[in-house]
């Protein structure tokens, strides 16, 4: 049997065909074709039977047709809350255990109106498809709007990482210009020490020339007047 709790209230199971012989024809009840009442016809189309295979043989189970009272409304709501306690189903926000019980719910109130009104249920399962067809969309929007924020977020850490790698080469580059600046001026200042140094002996050897020459100056002065001043014989 199947074991599978709803909310909607079905008929008793029928047992529809065996497969029991060698030859795989079919055995069971065919004659459980039962002519079946417009409203009938109008609940199956809205909510279709069940159907399942269990130790070779294939059961269908039917949504009831049986008009709904107010106890079994009343007790549809308990039902409803016990399942999600059970089932520990979200109070808040996105929970597909608490979706789909409310759909079982809300699919068993259009069998119960359909009985009643064939009109109304059908017009309530317009209203029920086009909830479900806005919920579809808004869930493609969410999962399109995820996905787009996971890619910019990659973008994002992608880039992220470029600008610190970077970074990280500019910071290298700097060190290298501050040691290439440091050398410079570490060059800069030798070599103008040694420049000063050439220039204070350049001017002390031309100062020693200078008073060279004057001094040879003096003595050839000397000389010259002293010869200009001897006596002539």
């Amino acid at each position: 049997m199947l074991n599978q709790v709803s909310l909607v209230k079905y008929n008793t199971p029928t047992l529809v065909s065996t497969t029991g012989d060698k030859k795989g024809k079919k055995k069971g009840a065919p004659a459980a074709e039962k002519k079946t009442t417009q409203t009938e016809d109008i609940l199956n189309s809205i909510l279709p039977p069940r159907e399942w295979t269990e130790d070779g043989q294939l059961w269908v189970q039917y949504v009831s047709s049986t008009p709904a009272t107010r106890l079994e409304v009343i007790n549809l709501q308990e039902q409803l809350d016990n399942q999600l306690q059970q089932r520990q189903a979200r109070e808040t926000g996105i929970c597909p255990v608490r979706e789909e019980l409310y759909s079982q719910c809300f699919d068993e109130l259009i069998r119960q109106i359909t009985i009643n009104c064939a009109e109304r249920g059908l017009l309530l399962l317009r209203v029920r498809d086009e909830a479900r067809m806005r919920i579809s969309a808004y869930e493609t929007l969410y999962e399109s709007s995820i996905a787009y924020g996971i890619r910019k977020a990659l973008m994002a850490e992608q880039r992220k990482m470029e600008l610190e790698s970077s970074i990280s080469e500019l910071k290298t580059s700097k060190q290298d210009l501050e040691s290439q600046v440091d050398n410079l001026k570490k060059t800069i200042e030798t070599t103008q020490a040694r420049a000063l140094e050439k220039r204070q002996a350049e001017e002390k050897a031309h100062a020693e020339e200078v008073e060279r020459i004057q001094k040879t100056n003096e003595q050839l002065k000397t000389t010259l007047e002293t010869m200009l001043s001897a006596p002539k014989k």
